[in-house]
């Protein structure tokens, strides 16, 4: 292959977005230029996500809604225009319907919690939680332990050999029990795209909570909640930070606001309260009851920075030059002897993550073979243990371009796959 740098769909200022982004100058493994392929376990940060965080840090730092002075109020400001960012990023109806959190996962596990406790939307005994089988660990266990607590029965869709899923039994498992849907936007692993409304719809129709992963799919797909008809609409959308060119250390949770105002809170602490006392408290109202405590404020400033920053690109034209990358990435493995693609190859319908095999080679060699070259990629079960199970493997080998990933990249892969084969002598 080589680096087909007029592909359709490839962002027409590539050059000028990877100037953006500092780490991508370095060069590894003897002066080798490094090729990260790594995006869908953390994306790189551009210099406005760095300049804004150092920027607050040296002339704003300050806690906020308590200190009565003017580094308090502007730490508050700056916080609080981080929520209007991701708010206009989702296309959210209202931006008191961000939360934030410190991870997705911390995101599902508030959701997945205040759902056993009492109130008008409690899962119990006799009730049914329905996930998937291609489920990120976040997504599943604090579902496991939800029915655990309550005496709910947990159920999950299985994957066709295709990689999606298997909706053929739909009618059987999103039922008049069914309290709770819970499913990936995007896969992780399989790189699955999910038909969300068709999912959102059929749950809806019975009644049931919907609660969409979209840890994946933030960073490439276009969201607007806004414009989604309410019957397609989930019921909470939960994403990651660093997944979207922001730091770690912050999530968000999307939930719609009359669900949220009648949700109890996740934990206690400052300023998720109204008033406390010896006997009793009461609650603040949302946003702020779910989010306990100090919050991670030059993060949020941070995130807010960063989604301003792909909003600037442009969430189609992200889209469609993962689409486009992706493709040539698809088309690269396949050129590989005894090279096997999981799941969906049409890069139309899937994300950036692909996961494959290599007969003769364990996935943590062949990462550390491209990393011996400057390759960056991910090797193991990528948290999505029981989907490597329905393939019969214990792990995978995975790469995840990105919005400054270029073909150049991907035949340096392809090169190192090559080498890989020769360096184990395979035949």
């Amino acid at each position: 292959m080589t680096a087909a740098l007029s592909l359709p769909g490839l962002l027409s200022d590539l050059a000028v977005i990877r100037q953006d982004f500092p780490i991508l100058e370095r060069t590894l493994a003897g002066d080798r230029p490094l090729v990260y392929l790594d995006s869908a376990n953390t994306s790189q940060k551009p210099q406005v996500v760095i300049d804004t965080m150092v920027d607050h840090l040296e002339r704003h730092n300050a806690n906020i809604a308590r200190a009565m002075h003017q580094l308090g109020a502007e730490a508050t400001e700056a916080f609080e225009a981080g929520r209007d960012k991701v708010a206009a990023f989702l296309g959210a109806p209202s931006r008191d319907e961000v939360i934030f959190t410190k991870n997705a996962s911390e995101a599902l596990n508030l959701v997945a919690n205040v759902l056993a406790w009492k109130g008008p939307f409690q899962v119990g005994e006799g009730d049914d939680v329905v996930i998937t089988e291609m489920e990120h660990h976040s997504n599943i266990v604090p579902w496991q332990l939800l029915s655990q607590r309550t005496g709910a029965s947990l159920k999950w869709f299985g994957l066709t050999d295709g990689g999606e899923l298997d909706l053929s039994n739909i009618d059987e498992l999103i039922t008049e029990r069914t309290k709770v849907v819970a499913f990936t936007w995007v896969s992780n692993m399989l790189g699955t795209i999910n038909p969300v409304a068709e999912l959102t719809r059929r749950a809806h129709a019975v009644g049931a909570l919907v609660v969409v992963d979209a840890s994946q799919a933030a960073p490439q797909l276009p969201i607007d909640l806004s414009a989604m008809v309410p019957e397609e609409r989930p019921d909470f959308v939960v994403f990651t930070g660093h997944k979207v060119v922001g730091p770690t250390g912050i999530g968000v949770l999307w939930g719609r606001g009359d669900l949220l105002e009648q949700l109890p809170p996740f934990l206690g602490g400052g300023e998720m309260i109204a008033t406390v006392t010896m006997e009793k408290s009461t609650y603040a109202g949302i946003p702020h009851r779910f989010e306990a405590g100090t919050p991670p404020i030059v993060e949020a400033v941070g995130l807010g920075a960063a989604v301003e920053y792909l909003g600037h690109i442009g969430l189609d034209r992200i889209h469609a030059h993962e689409q486009a990358i992706t493709a040539y990435a698809l088309e690269g493995l396949q050129t590989i002897k005894g090279l096997t693609v999981m799941g969906p190859l049409d890069a139309t319908q899937r994300g950036g993550a692909i996961s494959f095999e290599l007969e003769g080679v364990h996935p943590h060699d062949i990462a550390q073979v491209l990393d011996s070259r400057g390759v960056a990629v991910r090797a193991g079960h990528h948290c999505a243990k029981p989907a490597h199970q329905r393939f019969g493997v214990q792990a995978s080998t995975r790469m995840s371009s990105y919005l400054y990933t270029t073909p150049a990249e991907i035949d340096a892969l392809v090169e190192g796959l090559e080498y890989t084969r020769s360096y184990f002598k395979l035949g």
